[in-house]
């Protein structure tokens, strides 16, 4: 069986919530299900040359218009056509709502498809109206024409399941997950050198993972950083993929105390997680927030916006501020010995990326099947019917 896999940037080591995923979940599919052929079609911008394979899974570039409005839907069109005519794919693996706009045009060339819905998009602050009103009408194509919908969210699978109980029979919540070779590559790196390569000491900085977009809500814990106690600096590791107003407004706010790092590969990223003091993710939107899944993983103590997604993590109160409230979140910084460390076992365990994958293997075979899948449905609860 052959999968095509669209909507994504690219990777390894390309920044975002649906690459992780994508470079976490299709590696481990590989691993469990040799007979499943995955190719990635990436934005040409993001990887090098003509591509290459990343724990044999192909990697391959299809171009796109550099532009936040055309980016995405020009990258999935030609995405579609290279899925069907050059690699005649059995089932053609749609990430996230934009793209889902197409799912029609690749069920009209015949292509079984499983679309995978991230997060709610269109409540993004960068969009405007009209953008806004494309990625609705690209949620709702997705989830209608689609073979199977996968939602790594349970809030949002309640919410589709709600307005369209017809979706129940191919609709299916498979979270996001968190690998354990994070931490084994880790360890090819010198921790300690790490931090000094940011002037950090272990135990003594708080830190965030996010790209420099407005709805991550790194304004507002930057304004909540004078909460941190006396010596604690705080680290925030990501960039922006297209430069804007908002970005450079908060690099403009770096400082010995806020430090930016950019982008690091995710190997570079663990010796922070294991180090830190507190991992704070302020985000207004997420869909389920990987970041906060490999901080927990390390056994961090973590600090989240109490917006559905980050709740759905189902941590104690402790954990969690009300989104957008600054004197709220500068308290809790404030006194972090309040907030426990994480089970990292429990979270591995839960969010294992190779379950992950084995119910993904079952979504992809009953998608080329064509066949019903009655037995992975949505509950009432939200979360995987048997």
């Amino acid at each position: 069986m052959k999968i095509v896999a669209l909507g994504l940037r690219g990777f390894p080591g390309v920044m975002g919530g649906v690459e992780a995923h994508c470079e976490q979940l299709y590696a481990s599919v590989r691993a469990i299900a040799p007979d499943i052929e995955i190719t990635a079609l990436a934005r040409a911008r993001y990887v090098s040359g003509n591509g290459s394979d990343f724990k044999e899974v192909k990697v391959r570039p299809i171009p796109a218009i550099t532009s936040p409005y055309l980016e995405a839907i020009t990258h999935t069109f030609l995405g579609v056509l290279y899925a069907r005519f050059s690699e005649r794919a059995d089932v053609l693996h749609v990430h996230a709502i934009g793209p889902g706009l197409l799912v029609p045009l690749a069920k009209i060339l015949g292509m079984s498809v499983v679309f995978t819905h991230h997060g709610e998009d269109y409540g993004r602050c960068k969009w405007n109206g009209a953008a806004k009103m494309a990625l609705r009408l690209g949620e709702a194509l997705a989830v209608r024409f689609a073979d199977r919908v996968i939602s790594v969210s349970r809030p949002i699978a309640r919410s589709l399941a709600t307005r369209d109980s017809a979706l129940s029979g191919k609709l299916c919540w498979i979270p996001n997950g968190v690998s354990v070779e994070l931490g084994r590559d880790s360890k090819n790196l010198a921790p300690l050198d790490m931090l000094r390569r940011f002037g950090l000491e272990q135990g003594k900085f708080a830190m965030t993972v996010a790209r420099l977009v407005p709805e991550k809500g790194i304004h507002d814990l930057i304004d909540a950083a004078s909460g941190l106690p006396e010596g604690m600096k705080l680290v925030i590791v990501g960039g922006a993929q297209m430069r804007s107003g908002y970005s450079d407004s908060l690099l403009a706010r770096a400082s010995d105390r806020v430090i930016f790092t950019g982008e690091l590969p995710r190997e570079a990223i663990a010796p922070l997680y294991e180090n830190t003091a507190l991992f704070v993710l302020a985000s207004y939107h997420e869909g389920l927030p990987i970041a906060a899944l490999e901080a927990l993983s390390f056994g961090a103590r973590v600090l989240l916006s109490d917006i559905a997604a980050n709740k759905d993590l189902d941590l104690p109160p402790e954990n969690y501020f009300a989104v957008g409230d600054v004197v709220a979140l500068r308290t809790k910084v404030g006194d972090i010995p309040k907030i426990r460390p994480a089970d990292a076992e429990a979270i591995l365990e839960k969010y294992d990326w190779r379950a992950i994958a084995r119910e993904t293997v079952l979504v992809f075979r009953a998608a080329a099947a064509r066949r019903s899948f009655g037995d992975v449905g949505v509950d009432a609860a939200g979360g995987l019917a048997s």
